[in-house]
């Protein structure tokens, strides 16, 4: 990375501007790796003193870079600035002091992504995962706590993702972190412990997909930082397990959709407005690939099906030519393994497409109770019904769905969406 200095081809305030992107940038990518290395020194216990370690290293980097430029190694910079951080909180500290010459001696590495621990690549983050995702914490802690502390959001962007206020959101990082003071856990991986955090991963790719408040229709970042935790896990023997490749392959054939899921303008797309040309073919390509592997011996999840019904979208040439009952077929499969109201919707909303508008079953669903908050159901129960010509039963859908909370750019889509219903004969 070329050394930027105020004066010379820009002015101090693209550098200050420039800088302040790398800083952010780069504290998205390294902050888990930063706060894993600091964690396995100080502790499980000490969690907090290693994530405000990280912070102060951002913050410090917003205040020298714009004037010194950018260093030849920001990454590395970032994590010693961590670690001397660190240092002033713990010196004081009885019960650490013998961590001290570990934390000092501690070196970065040439990519400055974290401390040597004689483990695999990427062995400490991974660790700090399963950490968070420990079986001890409520689900909504791990998920929280993960996206804190190995994906480097902040509590606003926390609560935005996930539905929830930032102070709720800010309430579970204090209780689970307290938890993890008052008991007695270990930073490592515990194979045991892989479908927890398989599960936190999902949750957080998906808050990524269908972003539902904001200014953005997706967050690829969020999807992004799913799918590289998931690389760490199959890249680690104790954890590359047919499901966990499954999963990946998921994401990355999902993943593949999103630079054509928005139009210019950031606005939603459905699937049959996508150019399809836009999808991006490499990960189609590693996701095809991953899934081939993912599917050795017996075991059948359900992110296998998953990512078999995602596969049988991207390898369709277009929405009408897409094999739907295949798909109906899958969705049979996924509901026989992983019941849910979700999937039950995603079965019918497959079987309209395949010709079969099944109006009991939309019933049903339309009264589910898991399904009351449900922000997507009254979005696809209105595409469902303007497919089928009943516009005026689908702007009655389409105006439930604008009263539910929803990013910007699906609120415009929804508003188009009602439009349409209103030009349709029989409105």
């Amino acid at each position: 990375m070329r050394t930027l200095r105020p004066g010379n081809d820009r002015s101090p305030a693209d550098a200050g501007e420039r800088s302040s992107l790398v800083v952010e940038q780069l504290f998205r990518h390294s902050a888990g790796r930063i706060v894993a290395t600091l964690a396995r020194v100080l502790g499980p216990a000490r969690l907090d003193v290693a994530e405000d370690a990280a912070q102060e290293a951002m913050l410090r980097a917003l205040r020298r870079w714009p004037y010194a430029g950018v260093p030849d190694n920001p990454a590395g910079w970032l994590y010693q600035a961590a670690r001397n951080a660190a240092l002033d909180r713990v010196r004081h500290d009885d019960v650490v002091r013998n961590a001290l010459p570990l934390l000092a001696n501690a070196e970065a590495t040439a990519e400055g992504t974290g401390g040597e621990t004689g483990g695999e690549p990427g062995d400490d983050e991974l660790a700090l995962t399963f950490l968070c995702c420990h079986p001890g914490l409520p689900l909504a802690s791990q998920v929280v706590l993960t996206l804190k502390t190995v994906g480097g959001l902040g509590v606003t962007e926390i609560g935005a993702a996930l539905l929830t206020k930032p102070a709720a959101v800010a309430q579970r990082l204090v209780r689970a972190k307290r938890w993890l003071r008052d008991n007695p856990v270990l930073l490592e991986v515990d194979p045991s412990r892989v479908d927890s955090v398989l599960s936190v991963l999902y949750l957080l790719f998906d808050a990524g997909y269908d972003a539902s408040e904001g200014d953005s229709a997706v967050r690829a970042e969020l999807c992004g930082e799913a799918t590289r935790l998931c690389r760490l896990l199959c890249a680690d023997k104790r954890t590359d397990l047919p499901r966990t490749r499954a999963l990946l392959a998921l994401m990355l054939l999902q993943g593949s959709r999103l630079p054509a899921r928005t139009d210019p303008d950031g606005d939603i797309l459905l699937l049959s407005d996508q150019d399809r040309s836009r999808w991006d073919s490499g990960m189609i390509a590693e996701g095809t690939r991953v899934f081939s592997a993912a599917c050795t011996g017996d075991e059948a999840s359900a992110f296998h099906v998953e990512a078999a019904i995602a596969l049988c979208h991207t390898m369709a040439p277009d929405v009408e030519r897409t094999d739907w009952p295949r798909i109906v077929s899958l969705y049979d499969d996924l509901l026989a393994l992983k019941p849910s109201p979700v999937a039950a919707l995603n079965r019918a909303i497959a079987a309209a497409m395949a010709g079969d508008l099944d109006r009991a079953e939309l019933a049903r669903l339309e009264t589910e109770p898991a399904l009351r908050h449900y922000p997507l159901l009254p979005a696809a129960l209105g595409a469902l019904f303007l497919r089928a010509g009943e516009p005026a039963r689908a702007a009655a859908h389409y105006r439930t769905a604008l009263t539910k909370p929803t990013s910007a750019p699906t609120r415009r889509f929804l508003e188009r969406q009602l439009d349409r219903c209103s030009s349709r004969p029989g409105e």
